[in-house]
């Protein structure tokens, strides 16, 4: 991995945390730099970038200490989406993580190449949300 593109990695991964960069920025960044998917675990509070050879670079970020539940509530994690995607009064970043995870989604991870999110709880159950057109 070329340090042009970890740093590319990190300024996306700061960019959401600091709420200076949204998720279609981020997409575009990233594409542009040549990954393709990124994977969040809220257990490990780590992201990791990936490009199409298997090179990776992974990244921590701060996040609040909550349990996340057995139950996966998708209706919950489709809401929270939602307000994301409508940039919602007050959203932020940290928010969003906070709000999926108490609806038991202990991670995601984004296709670009497939133009996909797919959000996971600790049971193996899913939600695929599509990039909005």
């Amino acid at each position: 991995m070329k340090d042009q593109q970890k740093q590319i990695a990190q300024q996306c991964s700061q960019g959401v945390e600091n709420n200076a960069m949204d998720f279609p920025e981020v997409v575009r960044q990233l594409i542009q730099a040549g990954f393709d998917r990124y994977l969040v675990d809220f257990c490990k509070s780590s992201v990791t970038y990936y490009l199409p050879c298997g090179d990776n670079l992974t990244l921590e970020f701060s996040r609040e200490e909550i349990s996340i539940p057995e139950k996966f509530d998708v209706d919950v994690i489709k809401k929270t989406i939602l307000a994301a995607q409508m940039k919602a009064e007050n959203y932020t970043y940290k928010w969003f993580c906070k709000k999926v995870m108490e609806a038991g989604c202990a991670g995601y991870i984004v296709s670009l190449l497939g133009k996909r999110v797919v959000y996971f709880g600790r049971t193996g159950e899913t939600h695929v949300e599509y990039f909005p057109k």
